[in-house]
């Protein structure tokens, strides 16, 4: 008792003399005997070749389409296509038509596809300014130096700033009408749900001080652009044909994103767009893809699915390509062989150790730690 306490006061941080704080906790130390390792491979194999052949079959059921509709490489493009472009809004128009060669259950999603493009290098990943995504209209000394280049063009502040925002995917992609669904009503293309709800929620907000308001009517006397609405003329809604007054703070010092993507982005969503979230969410890898849009509907087989695209995100600049991509999707997402084919490879190995160590030891069998396998200091 006296040296426990001698030794306390000599080391003062010494944990308590505890099981758990001192570890002597009671631990299961397996030995790992021919037996033991023999039956464990083949549970593993037993259960990892079943589970890998029925991941194939749910891939194999995923109707995935696609196309490549502009790289630096023209050869990659598909056959009859029109739609690269070689600089940047060059606002030129294609379509892409996809023969449906299986039926198609919804939701049916619509993806763009982007290769060589490094979303992930580490100056493009801090190229942002989160506070004034989320509103705010004044910025620290560190987002600004964050952003540059792309902070400010001359006197006039860049909203929102940064590498990301201003390379935003630009292309618009439409389903042309009159595409009939498995019950022969019409298609349409749903573009919004496509971003994460706590994006929506938390990340991103027009600019503090911006304010909208509907017109009785596009031709009333009070649907004008004065006094405290600094929009230059009535915003008109193509979907449900009515306009709109708004004002953005600061507006003629300040770009707001829908000026640099005019056309493009409503001046009454602006950094709320979906598409443009979506974008903002930085991929893992130089080839990634992107949710555009879905359709609610199943498709059957035989359909064509075409689709406008008005082609402005160019890359030729950096050797890239993009594609268009309509896809199915199963529990474990979108077409993946090699998942399945992972798990088969695995519990096959698995299987064959566990057949050969078996067989091993039922031929010639070795007795656990006799002596004669021992070694000591030998000269």
């Amino acid at each position: 008792m006296s040296h426990s306490i001698s030794s306390r006061s000599t080391h003062p941080n010494m944990p308590p003399d505890t099981a758990l704080k001192q570890q002597r906790m009671k631990a299961w130390h397996p030995i790992l005997d021919p037996v033991w390792t023999t039956t464990a491979l083949l549970i593993v194999g037993a259960a990892f070749v079943p589970t890998g052949f029925e991941l194939l079959k749910m891939s194999d059921r995923v109707v995935e389409l696609k196309k490549t509709y502009d790289s630096h490489d023209a050869g990659l493009i598909a056959p009859g296509l029109d739609c690269a472009i070689d600089r940047p809004n060059a606002n030129e128009s294609c379509t892409i038509e996809f023969n449906v060669d299986k039926d198609m259950e919804p939701p049916i999603l619509i993806y763009y596809e982007i290769d060589n493009f490094y979303q992930n290098h580490r100056e493009y990943t801090t190229s942002r300014d989160d506070e004034q995504l989320y509103g705010a209209t004044t910025q620290t000394a560190l987002a600004a130096q964050d952003c540059e280049p792309l902070n400010k063009i001359g006197n006039i502040t860049i909203n929102p700033c940064g590498l990301i925002a201003n390379t935003f995917f630009n292309d618009v992609i439409k389903l042309v009408p009159g595409i009939a669904d498995a019950d022969g009503n019409e298609l349409y293309l749903e573009e919004k749900g496509i971003a994460w709800q706590s994006d929506l929620n938390y990340k991103f907000s027009q600019p503090n001080g911006f304010d909208s308001k509907e017109c009785t009517s596009c031709n009333a006397t009070d649907c004008v652009c004065t006094g405290e609405w600094t929009c230059k003329e009535p915003y008109r809604e193509e979907n449900t044909d009515s306009c709109w007054l708004y004002t953005y703070p600061n507006d003629d010092t300040v770009q707001y994103l829908y000026e640099t993507y005019d056309g493009i982005i409503s001046p009454l969503e602006g950094v709320e767009n979906e598409h443009f979230i979506v974008w903002m969410r930085l991929a893992a890898k130089p080839r990634f893809r992107k949710l555009y849009g879905f359709l609610k509907k199943p498709v059957k087989a035989g359909t064509t699915l075409a689709f406008n695209i008005t082609a402005n995100w160019d890359v030729k600049s950096f050797k890239g390509t993009k594609s268009l991509i309509v896809t199915t999707t199963s529990m474990f997402g979108g077409k993946n062989p090699k998942f399945g084919q992972s798990f088969i490879a695995i519990g096959g190995a698995c299987l064959f150790l566990g057949l050969f160590f078996g067989i091993k030891h039922l031929v010639k069998p070795r007795k656990l730690a006799h002596l004669k396998y021992l070694r000591y200091k030998e000269e």
